[in-house]
Parts: C-alpha cells; structure tokens; sequence
C-alpha cells in the first residue's frame, strides 16, 4: 500500500512545480503576440481558394474583374477581404436602394468600373512582408493595377491595460490621394505574414466594410436635376481667368462647356470665384463640381456657394471646407436648402488641397427639386 500513496505524493509534487512554473510565466500585464511561420505552396490565388467560406466573395470579384492572373504568377502583396466585409458593404448598398425603391445590386452585377477601382486598392506591388512596414512613418504603397497611392504601417494594439502591449498589427490605409493623414481612411489587419509561391497575404479585420468608405457613394449616384446653365442660359464671369483669357484650352469657359475631359486652369492667389448670371431668376438648390484630368493638389477644398438678386450683394447658401474627390473625372453633387428665385449664383473658392493652381473639369448650377 505504500508504493501508490508513494506516486500519490509525487505527482501531487509535479503538479505543484507546474503550477509554479506557470505562474512564474505569465504575460507581465500584457499580450506577448507571437509571430509564427504561415506558408502554403500554392500560390495567392490557390490560397483563396483553399479556405471556403472565407474569401469566397473575394474570389467572385477577383474573377469577374480579370485578376486571377495576377493573383497566380505575379509578386503581389495581398490584403486579403473576407466575406463578412462584403456582406457589410452589400447589405449598406441595398439598404439605402431599398429606401429609394431601387432593386439590390450584388457583387456579379454592380458597377465593373467602380469594383474593379475598389479591388485594386487591395493588391499592392512586390512581397511585403510585416518586417517590410515598421518605418516610423510606415511605407507608400502602389495598387497592382492602376498604381493608385495606398500606405501600410505596423503597430501594436494595446491590450490588459497596456497601451503598445498587443498584438501586431497592419494599419492599411486608402490615402484618397492626400498627403494629410486625416482625410486617410484606415482598417487594420486580423492576421499578417502568410507566405504564399508568388507574395505575402495580410488578412483584413472582418470588421472592415469593402471599399473603405467608397462603396456606397460610388454606386449610388443620383444625377442632379437639370442644369439652369443650359435649360435657362446666361454668362458666365470669373475674377481671375487663365493667362490666355477665356477662350482658351484651359480657359473659364471649360468649366462650362459640358465637358469633363476639358478644364479651367488659372491662379487661386488666395481666391477666386466664378459667377453665373441666370438669364431669368430661379431656384436653385443643387449644384456640381467635377474634378479635372490630373493634379488632385488643384481641386478646391473650401469654398462657398452664394446667390445674389443683383450680382453685388451676396447670401451663402452653402458651405464646404476639408473637402476631396476620391477620383479624377469625379462628379459630386451638392445640394442646399434653397428657396430663393436669384439671377445671379458663384462659387467663391478659398483653399486648394495643396500649392496654388486651381483647375476644375465642370461646375453646373441646378434647378431645385
């Protein structure tokens, strides 16, 4: 009977000093992240497809916008979108369609031009690895397909009260061409460092909606109402026009002419405006802005939108500050509560994205629904 009372003590003895040893162990207050190694022989695409369930709406986009190819033999870094992104996209997109009375749209469907844009923000040049993004300031990044600006910067989450004591992660960012970090719209990665044949494989939090913040804006645009400019007539006036007067390649008399592929040029120096003179009074509550061909440095950022009776006295009908387009060619509507009939409507720029040229591609002043 002694014998097993005997192994009785000494396991209970084992017990204690693994216990011990345990808690002599522990994690000091915060989350030791350990990076392991994630390899798979396949390449980029093969990944994908090894995981169903998991990238399976990333496949169909990757396949409808002709980007297999890519995903198959050539050097890429890719951050990898789950589905429950695109189901939050998706489902925001149909939301606000539902309230207009507009059927759904799904990802075989929607728009190819504005998906393949948002896909491509995704797959970026080169192997890149976590170790590739530790700058102070991270590291500029370039879209596979179109070369469109993205950055990457590695940091650590906080966790147990430890602020810099988590896990490591990718702040991944679409920069909407700004060298301003506020108008950047960031996610952050879930998991880093899957090495594939032909790139690495960072996948993106699952809370991070498809698209950043572009999805639903970009394949939701209402046209406005008719353009006054055209449907009335009258003259348009600028402060300040290009050096080779209105009638010129890039004179004031673009900005009208219904034509996004030509523009207005001229110098800001500190600001301009141009004016529209109505032929006849109207309401106007709409108004557009289309951003030009090049340059994203010279579209406007601040300014106001003002009607006057009598071209001198002025009343702000509206007003818009840190503003940018995400794209070139790109129309945005504005609209303002407007009840007035005015003769005369300008918009009165005061503050470019950077340096001192102004350009726009189109400026149309709309009739009020």
């Amino acid at each position: 009977m002694k014998n097993p009372i005997r192994h009785r003590r000494t396991l209970k003895l084992l017990l204690i000093l693994a216990l011990a040893q345990s808690a002599c162990n522990k994690d000091g207050g915060f989350h030791n992240n350990v990076e392991t190694d994630k390899k798979f022989k396949g390449n980029t695409y093969e990944y994908l497809k090894s995981k169903p369930g998991v990238y399976d709406s990333l496949l169909a986009v990757v396949d409808r916008m002709g980007l297999k190819q890519t995903l198959t033999d050539s050097n890429v870094t890719l951050f990898a979108v789950t589905n429950p992104s695109f189901q939050l996209a998706v489902t925001n997109l149909n939301t606000l369609r539902r309230q207009s009375d507009k059927d759904p749209l799904f990802l075989s469907n929607i728009d190819g031009v504005h998906l393949d844009t948002m896909t491509s923000y995704y797959i970026i040049r080169g192997k890149l690895p976590s170790d590739s993004l530790k700058l102070q300031d991270g590291l500029d990044l370039k879209s596979v397909r179109f070369g469109y600006p993205m950055h990457a910067k590695v940091v650590h989450s906080s966790a147990s009260g430890y602020v810099g004591g988590g896990p490591e992660v990718i702040e991944f960012s679409n920069t909407k061409r700004s060298k301003f970090i506020r108008f950047w719209s960031t996610t952050t990665t879930g998991s880093n460092n899957i090495q594939t044949a032909n790139g690495i494989v960072h996948v993106v939090s699952p809370s991070h909606i498809f698209g950043f913040d572009e999805f639903v804006p970009r394949l939701t645009f209402v046209p406005p109402p008719p353009n006054l400019m055209t449907l009335i007539g009258g003259k348009l006036t600028v402060l300040r026009d290009n050096n080779g007067g209105p009638d010129n390649g890039e004179g004031s008399k673009k900005v009208i002419d219904g034509d996004d592929h030509t523009k207005f040029l001229a110098d800001l120096q500190g600001r301009l405006w141009m004016t529209f003179e109505l032929n006849t009074p109207e309401v106007s509550g709409v108004y557009t802005l289309t951003s030009a061909n090049d340059a994203p440095e010279r579209d406007p950022r601040a300014w106001t939108f003002e009607g006057s009776m009598d071209g001198s006295k002025w009343v702000e009908l509206d007003r818009r500050s840190n503003f940018f387009f995400e794209e070139r060619y790109q129309t945005k509507v504005f609209r303002c509560p407007n009840t007035v009939a005015y003769k005369f409507y300008r918009v009165d720029i005061t503050e470019l994205r950077d340096g001192g040229l102004f350009q726009l591609a189109e400026w149309t002043i709309n009739k009020a629904k």
